[in-house]
Protein backbone atom coordinates (compact mmCIF):
# COMPACT_ATOMS: atom_id res chain seq x y z
CA UNK A 1 0.00 0.00 0.00
CA UNK A 2 1.65 3.15 -1.07
CA UNK A 3 0.97 5.63 1.79
CA UNK A 4 -0.28 9.46 1.03
CA UNK A 5 1.79 11.79 3.23
CA UNK A 6 2.12 14.79 4.30
CA UNK A 7 4.62 17.48 6.50
CA UNK A 8 4.39 20.31 8.08
CA UNK A 9 7.39 21.72 8.84
CA UNK A 10 8.63 25.13 10.17
CA UNK A 11 10.90 26.97 12.84
CA UNK A 12 10.40 26.10 16.19
CA UNK A 13 6.65 28.10 17.54
CA UNK A 14 5.98 28.70 13.90
CA UNK A 15 2.41 27.05 14.75
CA UNK A 16 3.35 23.03 13.58
CA UNK A 17 1.25 20.86 16.33
CA UNK A 18 -1.76 23.28 15.72
CA UNK A 19 -1.75 22.77 12.03
CA UNK A 20 -1.18 19.27 12.69
CA UNK A 21 -4.08 18.97 14.97
CA UNK A 22 -6.36 21.25 13.02
CA UNK A 23 -5.82 19.39 9.82
CA UNK A 24 -6.91 15.75 11.37
CA UNK A 25 -9.67 17.26 12.81
CA UNK A 26 -10.59 18.39 8.97
CA UNK A 27 -9.22 15.38 7.24
CA UNK A 28 -11.32 13.19 9.91
CA UNK A 29 -14.23 15.36 9.72
CA UNK A 30 -13.99 14.26 5.19
CA UNK A 31 -14.12 10.80 6.16
CA UNK A 32 -10.25 9.92 6.46
CA UNK A 33 -8.64 7.81 8.73
CA UNK A 34 -5.58 9.61 9.77
CA UNK A 35 -2.54 8.95 11.44
CA UNK A 36 0.53 11.17 12.38
CA UNK A 37 4.12 10.87 13.34
CA UNK A 38 5.76 13.72 15.80
CA UNK A 39 9.58 13.77 15.65
CA UNK A 40 10.98 15.41 19.06
CA UNK A 41 14.24 16.53 19.34
CA UNK A 42 14.59 15.92 23.08
CA UNK A 43 14.07 13.57 25.60
CA UNK A 44 10.14 12.51 26.27
CA UNK A 45 8.49 10.30 27.97
CA UNK A 46 4.65 9.39 28.08
CA UNK A 47 4.59 7.41 30.94
CA UNK A 48 4.53 8.58 34.54
CA UNK A 49 6.75 8.17 37.57
CA UNK A 50 5.06 5.41 39.41
CA UNK A 51 2.70 3.93 37.08
CA UNK A 52 3.04 -0.30 36.55
CA UNK A 53 4.48 0.27 32.64
CA UNK A 54 7.03 3.07 34.23
CA UNK A 55 8.25 0.64 36.74
CA UNK A 56 8.49 -2.14 34.08
CA UNK A 57 10.71 0.16 32.01
CA UNK A 58 12.66 1.22 34.31
CA UNK A 59 13.31 -1.98 35.38
CA UNK A 60 14.91 -2.99 32.62
CA UNK A 61 12.27 -4.05 29.86
CA UNK A 62 13.06 -3.11 26.34
CA UNK A 63 8.83 -2.68 24.95
CA UNK A 64 6.35 -2.09 27.04
CA UNK A 65 2.55 -2.52 25.93
CA UNK A 66 -0.28 -1.15 27.93
CA UNK A 67 -3.47 -2.06 26.62
CA UNK A 68 -6.98 -1.14 27.54
CA UNK A 69 -10.88 -1.09 26.64
CA UNK A 70 -10.22 2.37 25.00
CA UNK A 71 -6.10 2.24 23.35
CA UNK A 72 -2.80 0.70 23.52
CA UNK A 73 0.33 2.36 23.46
CA UNK A 74 3.63 0.49 22.95
CA UNK A 75 6.81 1.93 24.05
CA UNK A 76 10.17 0.48 22.64
CA UNK A 77 13.32 2.01 25.13
CA UNK A 78 16.04 2.56 22.79
CA UNK A 79 19.11 2.52 25.26
CA UNK A 80 21.78 2.04 22.33
CA UNK A 81 19.90 1.53 19.55
CA UNK A 82 19.72 3.92 16.82
CA UNK A 83 16.73 6.47 16.95
CA UNK A 84 14.70 4.95 13.65
CA UNK A 85 14.33 6.15 10.63
CA UNK A 86 11.08 7.73 9.16
CA UNK A 87 10.44 4.93 6.91
CA UNK A 88 10.56 2.42 9.84
CA UNK A 89 8.01 4.08 12.18
CA UNK A 90 6.00 4.51 8.56
CA UNK A 91 6.29 0.72 8.27
CA UNK A 92 4.41 0.23 12.00
CA UNK A 93 1.30 2.31 11.11
CA UNK A 94 -1.86 0.37 10.58
CA UNK A 95 -3.29 1.25 7.09
CA UNK A 96 -5.09 4.43 6.94
CA UNK A 97 -5.65 7.11 4.36
CA UNK A 98 -2.94 9.59 5.36
CA UNK A 99 -0.56 10.71 7.56
CA UNK A 100 0.49 14.07 8.72
CA UNK A 101 4.27 14.12 9.93
CA UNK A 102 5.13 16.67 12.06
CA UNK A 103 9.12 17.58 12.03
CA UNK A 104 11.01 15.48 10.41
CA UNK A 105 12.29 18.63 8.56
CA UNK A 106 15.08 16.97 6.43
CA UNK A 107 13.26 14.09 5.21
CA UNK A 108 11.56 13.68 1.40
CA UNK A 109 8.04 13.91 1.63
CA UNK A 110 5.94 16.96 0.81
CA UNK A 111 5.78 19.02 3.38
CA UNK A 112 3.88 22.35 3.82
CA UNK A 113 5.81 25.12 5.23
CA UNK A 114 4.37 27.38 8.35
CA UNK A 115 5.92 31.09 8.29
CA UNK A 116 4.81 32.87 11.31
CA UNK A 117 5.87 36.30 12.37
CA UNK A 118 6.45 34.90 16.22
CA UNK A 119 8.48 32.16 15.35
CA UNK A 120 12.22 31.12 16.34
CA UNK A 121 13.38 31.81 13.12
CA UNK A 122 11.82 33.44 10.01
CA UNK A 123 13.87 32.38 7.13
CA UNK A 124 12.21 30.73 4.54
CA UNK A 125 13.00 26.80 4.40
CA UNK A 126 11.54 26.34 0.96
CA UNK A 127 14.79 27.91 -1.06
CA UNK A 128 16.60 25.10 0.44
CA UNK A 129 14.19 21.87 0.54
CA UNK A 130 12.38 21.08 -3.10
CA UNK A 131 9.96 19.12 -1.13
CA UNK A 132 8.20 22.08 0.04
CA UNK A 133 5.04 22.25 -1.57
CA UNK A 134 3.18 25.20 0.01
CA UNK A 135 3.52 27.59 2.55
CA UNK A 136 1.13 28.72 5.37
CA UNK A 137 1.74 31.85 6.88
CA UNK A 138 0.26 34.93 8.83
CA UNK A 139 1.31 37.73 6.68
CA UNK A 140 1.25 38.21 2.73
CA UNK A 141 4.24 36.61 0.62
CA UNK A 142 3.78 38.64 -2.34
CA UNK A 143 7.18 37.09 -3.84
CA UNK A 144 6.88 33.81 -2.66
CA UNK A 145 6.44 31.40 -6.03
CA UNK A 146 5.21 28.20 -4.25
CA UNK A 147 1.72 28.57 -3.23
CA UNK A 148 0.77 30.43 -0.36
CA UNK A 149 -2.19 30.16 1.83
CA UNK A 150 -3.70 32.13 5.29
CA UNK A 151 -2.29 30.03 8.48
CA UNK A 152 -5.75 29.91 9.75
CA UNK A 153 -7.26 28.60 6.05
CA UNK A 154 -7.07 25.03 7.21
CA UNK A 155 -10.42 24.09 4.78
CA UNK A 156 -8.51 25.17 1.64
CA UNK A 157 -4.78 24.07 3.13
CA UNK A 158 -6.71 20.20 3.30
CA UNK A 159 -8.12 21.11 -0.14
CA UNK A 160 -4.97 21.45 -1.67
CA UNK A 161 -3.23 18.79 0.24
CA UNK A 162 -6.19 16.31 -1.31
CA UNK A 163 -5.15 17.50 -4.82
CA UNK A 164 -1.88 17.36 -4.47
CA UNK A 165 -2.03 13.30 -3.02
CA UNK A 166 -5.31 12.34 -4.74
CA UNK A 167 -7.13 12.18 -1.81
CA UNK A 168 -11.21 11.90 -1.84
CA UNK A 169 -13.43 12.23 0.97
CA UNK A 170 -15.54 9.40 1.95
CA UNK A 171 -18.49 11.38 3.46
Amino acid sequence: MTRRIIGITGWKNSGKTTMTERLVAEFVARGLKVATVKHAHHAFDIDKDGTDSFRHRTAGAGEVAIVSGNRWALMHELRDEQEPSMEEILSRLSPCDLVIVEGYKRESHPKIELRRVGSKDTRPLAPDDPNIIAVASDRAMPDETLPVFSIDDIANIADFISGRLGLAGKN
